[in-house]
């Protein structure tokens, strides 16, 4: 029974704890609690916050615009989203120019999802419904999210509220072709994949082919193609959308995390500009939308986060000190139980397992990720714990490396040497 006069005791918290240390303020890659600890960021929250934290200028911008109007529904546009959305529109891939504004990454996806189906429906193709996703993917909570998601024990409690949408392999193309023969391509809507993977394999890219070959396969079938960019988009694997790295042009982006650097919730659909006229040539409307979606203080404090990552050249940085990072952490291979190392940008991945030679998982019960987290956690850097079952979904055990874009290289060097005396305490106890 919970005592009420312990801090805390009204939130409904999303697991239990003996203790929660209670956050004072945050400064560049460190927060502080209210003990005066100091934790070395190192998964920048939850790959969120690209430019530090307390940054005095987009503290100054919220409140410019606090004292202007903060909220305004439906009736108007405001000057903050004008500008947002083309800023967006100027960093996204060629043709990618309409952008949909909402509060978070499980918004983002499934607003994708519905004009993925609105641009069937208006184009002739109204059996178009499903949405192809691969295992071990993740793309949010809410029920349309996690329904293309597949994390699978983050999905079980849910399973009888879930759309039938079908699964594959990770980067497998052929896979994909064969799920929209035997489907029927007539009932595709869209596939929705992640450029690099975010929580569920940290820092795991695709094969060099495989975006090129995803693009043919979903223009041949007229499938749309959604590529995830929430934890990925505005910078953090060094450049400004994931898919930049193949230099293929999506359908449809969700985007969110990095977008306002966690000083605001706001997340942003990104469409082609095909699509937007398309539902627009015969539809009055498109009938979705939230309530927050592009509030103006959001939006003009996302404007003031990218305006401050352009001046500073934060995607640039954040691609060099992701080599510096990849350097510092590959030793960490040596060690018996860390099975890869990998990543892209500030956005890293240590894997663990019990035999690396044949990449045999440890059993889940042991908890060896959220122990290595702990571990690092008591030396005062904070490391994000992978979602469980990298390699089937059940079975796995790794942890993320994201820190701000703004990380320095001795912070670098010490994430690397708490993370690797936080693996070897770990590896003594098993």
């Amino acid at each position: 029974m919970a005592h009420h006069n312990e801090p805390g005791a009204h939130i409904f918290h999303r697991a239990r704890k003996d203790h929660w240390p209670l956050i004072s303020y945050g400064r560049g890659c460190y927060l502080y609690d209210t003990e005066g600890r100091a934790y070395l960021d190192a998964c920048a929250g939850v790959h969120v916050v690209g430019i530090g934290h307390g940054v005095e200028e987009i503290a100054e911008a919220m409140a410019d615009q606090a004292r202007k109007v903060t909220f305004a529904y439906g009736q108007f546009i405001s000057q903050p989203q004008i500008d947002l959305a083309r800023k967006i529109a100027d960093m996204s891939p060629e043709g990618m120019g309409r952008v949909f504004f909402v509060s978070g990454g499980s918004e983002a996806t499934e607003a994708a999802m519905k004009i993925a189906r609105k641009y069937h429906v208006e184009t002739g193709n109204p059996s178009k419904y499903q949405v192809v996703s691969c295992w071990q993917s993740w793309h949010g909570n809410t029920i349309g999210a996690l329904s293309m998601s597949g994390r699978s024990a983050w999905r079980k409690d849910y399973t009888p509220y879930l759309l039938d949408f079908p699964h594959i392999s990770q980067h497998s193309t052929d896979e994909l072709e064969r799920v929209i023969r035997q489907i029927g391509a007539e009932y595709i809507s869209a596939f929705i994949v992640e450029p690099i993977q975010g929580t569920s394999a940290a820092g795991l890219a695709p094969p060099d082919d495989y975006f090129s070959t995803v693009r043919d396969i979903c223009d041949h079938y007229g499938i749309l193609l959604i590529v995830d960019e929430v934890v990925t988009g505005y910078g953090r694997t060094g450049v400004d959308f994931g898919i930049d790295h193949w230099g293929i042009v999506p359908d449809l982006m969700a985007t969110g995390k990095g977008l306002s650097s966690g000083y605001t919730p706001i997340a942003a659909t990104i469409a082609r500009d095909e699509i937007y006229e398309a539902i627009y040539e015969t539809a009055p409307a498109f009938v979705h939308g939230h309530t927050y979606g592009g509030n103006p203080l959001s939006c003009a404090t996302a404007l003031a986060v990218q305006e401050y990552v352009e001046s500073h050249r934060l995607v640039k940085r954040c691609a060099e000190m992701g080599e510096v990072m990849l350097e510092r952490l590959r030793p960490l291979a040596e060690l018996s139980i860390v099975r890869t190392v990998r990543g892209r940008g500030l956005l890293c991945g240590v894997e663990f397992a019990a035999d690396k030679e044949r990449g045999t998982p440890f059993e889940p019960s042991l908890g060896v990720t959220g122990r290595v987290v702990r571990e690092a956690f008591d030396r005062g850097v904070l490391v994000m714990p992978g979602a469980p079952g990298p390699l089937d979904g059940v079975n796995g055990d790794h942890v993320a490396i994201s820190p701000p874009y703004t990380v320095s290289e001795s912070e670098v060097d010490r994430i690397a040497t708490v993370l690797r005396e936080a693996v070897e305490t770990v590896e003594r106890t098993l």
